[in-house]
């Protein structure tokens, strides 16, 4: 079992930043891949940046240059550093953890970016 607590969604203005945070309940870097996705209303859940145990990253690419996922292994915490946000980045964001080919789901936390 893991489980997962999505942190610092908000709302700001266009051209500014949030970092979104995940406390994972176990060791992440016994996790094969964390990830984060999102949510627009009226849209499909899609998939925003992941990051593989060794530490590769990958992005979707409306969002290449501008987020930055990581981690703290000591905090068992994946970050989503979120800059020159857009108001087409509004969406709940959702963490999620790919261990042992099992999906697991936070809750999600709502960023809305206003134009």
């Amino acid at each position: 079992q893991v489980q997962l607590a999505e942190s610092g969604g908000g709302l700001v203005q266009t051209g500014g930043s949030l970092r979104l945070s995940c406390e994972v309940s176990r060791a992440i870097t016994s996790i094969n891949i964390m990830g984060w996705y999102r949510q627009a209303p009226g849209k499909e859940r899609e998939w925003v940046a992941r990051m593989s145990s060794p530490g590769t990253k990958n992005y979707v690419d409306s969002v290449h240059g501008r987020f930055t996922i990581s981690r703290d292994n000591a905090k068992n915490t994946v970050y989503l550093q979120m800059n020159s946000l857009k108001p087409e980045d509004t969406a709940v964001y959702y963490c999620n953890a790919n261990y042992y080919g099992i999906q697991y789901w936070g809750k999600g936390t709502l960023v809305t970016v206003s134009s």
